[in-house]
């Protein structure tokens, strides 16, 4: 408590009381921030600064990127723009601004750096000098833009932009303007944390010369009730200009409702400017087509891609396409994990991607006239490419024990650099946790990885109470990630030591173990659960009595399958967004390919088994206490499912809480609800493991 007292008021003082926000030195509070303890708490945790968009300037010399700070007191964020010499040296602050810089990019020959804001009102594009010097206004775009793209020749722009084609309630009833309502005729009626607007995002190119003014342009999807990018999820980066300035390739899926809501077959669309002709590059390719890269020489064509329909978590590829002849292959047939964020060497002849490997993200090398793969990288953190710049990587590395920074790779050394050094001023006072990578044996003998994180100052002469941390997704890695929910620092910052298991159903180890969950839910993952579970309360320093079980998403329905199915394992469970009954999951998630594949049909097919592992199933077994977390605008998992495994919980007299927020989604993203969800969460396991 003196803890969270003591930087409550520095937060005062650093963060200021007045209703009017004071910018100027809101990009350096971390660095001045002083600790009065070397323990993580759920305010410093949100004092981190967070790096988002990098990227190379053209003659490789140059990173720029954003960082955004939280201002906690305001309950809001800003967002700045850096510049750093890709050999190192002192990053430079080119923006601060009460307005957020966003999509931060270079200019194609380098001479200005471009962004969006909604300084002038509506987001519009902007450009600067690469010191921060001369912002100017370039788009004035009716209601503002979302997204961006210059040709490589400077003579148009792409940008999307919200288009509305559909009518209103009160637009089919216009003699009834205060009525409130919604009329729905097929699925995909909403999406994640938003209902459709009667809008569709659509992309527009317009000319553009250095130095001029961008207006409306030409909608190469007109009339087209479809979205790119893809929502909810997609940017800019689902599209991509031809070098020589004349075609544009985007990302599409042209579908809708019933069919859109089963299917995850998007696919490339090639736009032609000179007659304004469109066609379809990966017709009959079945699963998600994303993520268009050209040469830089414009006579090939790189992009991700799944093989089947309706699965999202199938084996991501890398495809390549001679754009003369049209000639597809595949690159990573003989790769049995994901490959992306494709990334073209300065020679041709290669391509860097990043690939989850044994639950790390690394850098490799593909030889594109031998087809082998190597991997260039290694360590106990995340590496996402950015750029190749000759004798050096750009990447952003991060890990569990520190958030993400950008750095330099040397490709003959493999020294890293940190470029950015976003946090050091933190991280320079916290003692983090031991981070401990296990392989222990599962229940049918397979060997599987576990993280394990212990508090710091760990005594092994000690016994500390332990949480077994369940992963969603359900097909999303336990790689080396930071999270400012799931931080595994944080919860080892209590005292606790914290179990990870990279249970069945995830990536890193082939893709029969990634797809072995399927269908399967209730099953031998679950079991990997416990294996990772009894292995750890077997060593001395762990109190078998002290046990917790915690997790979101799929995560969530695990803790909630696991309260009717541990054996008095465990004596505290937290579920956040959590199945509860997949009965219901069925018929009131929104992407249907979802649920369809992973419970294989809807559960009135299934009448031998009817989804019989549904923890609302098992509810006569609970006898835990259980904190239940859920966010209104969760979409994906309504809010319901959460609301029935808590009022299960308290007809069966068992202990259990509900925090509920109107305003979040599948996550928590502001600051002040993130320091309740902090609290929350370490003060319910306090209470039943301490």
């Amino acid at each position: 408590m003196q803890r969270i007292l003591m930087f409550t008021a520095l937060a005062g003082l650093l963060f200021g009381s007045c209703s009017t926000p004071v910018h100027e030195d809101h990009s350096h509070h971390n660095r001045d921030l002083q600790l009065s303890s070397d323990r993580m708490t759920p305010e410093v945790l949100w004092s981190f600064g967070r790096l988002g968009s990098t990227a190379v300037s053209p003659d490789g010399q140059t990173v720029l990127y954003s960082v955004t700070y939280t201002h906690i007191g305001e309950d809001r964020s800003y967002t700045d723009l850096y510049t750093v010499p890709v050999t190192g040296g002192t990053p430079v602050q080119i923006t601060n601004t009460a307005v957020n810089e966003a999509q931060a990019d270079w200019r194609p020959d380098g001479r200005k750096i471009t962004f969006l804001s909604s300084a002038s009102g509506a987001m519009q594009l902007w450009e600067m000098n690469p010191d921060g010097s001369e912002r100017r206004r370039v788009s004035d775009i009716e209601e503002g833009i979302t997204g961006y793209s210059y040709a490589p020749d400077l003579k148009h722009i792409a940008y999307s932009k919200p288009v509305k084609l559909d009518q209103t309630v009160n637009e089919r009833h216009p003699d009834l303007p205060k009525a409130n309502a919604r009329i729905e005729d097929d699925l995909m009626y909403r999406h994640w944390d938003s209902w459709h607007d009667h809008h569709y995002s659509h992309l527009f190119i317009a000319s553009y010369s250095p130095g001029g003014e961008l207006t409306e342009g030409t909608d190469i999807m007109e009339g087209e009730r479809f979205d790119a990018p893809l929502k909810p999820f997609g940017g800019m980066e689902q599209v991509a200009w031809s070098p020589d300035g004349q075609a544009l390739i985007y990302t599409c899926k042209k579908l809708s409702g019933r069919d859109y809501a089963f299917s995850t077959n998007s696919d490339l669309y090639a736009y032609q400017l000179s007659d304004g002709s469109t066609r379809n590059l990966t017709e009959g390719m079945a699963g998600y087509d994303k993520n268009p890269l050209f040469s830089p020489d414009g006579t090939r064509l790189v992009w991700e891609s799944m093989a089947r329909d309706g699965y999202e978590a199938d084996k991501n590829r890398l495809f390549i396409m001679d754009w003369e002849s049209g000639e597809k292959r595949d690159l990573t047939v003989d790769f049995d994990h994901n490959a992306g964020s494709p990334v073209w060497d300065r020679d041709l002849d290669y391509l860097w991607f990043s690939s989850n490997r044994e639950a790390t993200y690394q850098l490799h090398l593909l030889d594109l006239k031998s087809g082998a793969i190597h991997q260039v990288t290694e360590g106990v953190h995340n590496l996402n490419t950015v750029a190749h710049t000759g004798d050096a990587l750009i990447a952003a590395r991060v890990s569990m024990s520190e958030p993400a920074d950008v750095f330099r790779i040397e490709i003959e050394t493999g020294n890293n650099t940190n470029l950015s050094r976003i946090n050091e001023g933190l991280l320079g006072q916290l003692t983090m946790g031991k981070v401990e990578e296990r392989w222990i044996k599962t229940s049918d003998r397979k060997d599987m990885l576990v993280w394990v994180i212990y508090p710091p100052h760990f005594d092994p002469n000690k016994k500390y109470p332990a949480i077994l941390y369940c992963q969603g997704g359900p097909q999303s890695g336990v790689s080396q990630f930071w999270s400012y929910r799931w931080n595994f620092q944080m919860m080892a910052a209590n005292d606790y030591i914290v179990i990870a298991p990279n249970r069945r159903g995830l990536p890193g180890f082939g893709t029969a173990w990634n797809e072995q969950i399927s269908g399967d839910y209730g099953g031998l993952n679950m079991q990997d659960y416990l294996s990772a579970a009894d292995a750890l309360v077997a060593e001395p320093y762990v109190d078998e009595e002290r046990l917790g079980a915690v997790g979101a998403s799929y995560g969530g329905f695990s803790v909630y399958w696991l309260a009717g199915n541990h054996n008095k394992r465990f004596k505290a469970f937290i579920s956040h967004c959590g199945i509860f009954n997949s009965d219901m999951m069925y018929t009131t998630t929104e992407e249907m390919f979802f649920v369809d594949w992973d419970m294989e049909g809807p559960y009135w097919e299934q009448a031998d088994k009817r989804y019989d592992f549904s923890p609302h199933l098992f509810v006569d077994q609970w006898d835990t206490p259980m904190l239940v977390i859920h966010g209104e605008k969760d979409f994906r998992i309504p809010y319901t499912q959460g609301m029935g495994a808590f009022n299960a919980a308290r007809i069966r007299d068992i202990p259990a809480r509900f925090l509920y927020f109107p305003e979040e989604s599948h996550w928590v993203l502001s600051a002040q609800n993130g320091i309740l969800w902090q609290r929350e969460f370490a003060g319910w396991l306090d209470k039943w493991l301490k």
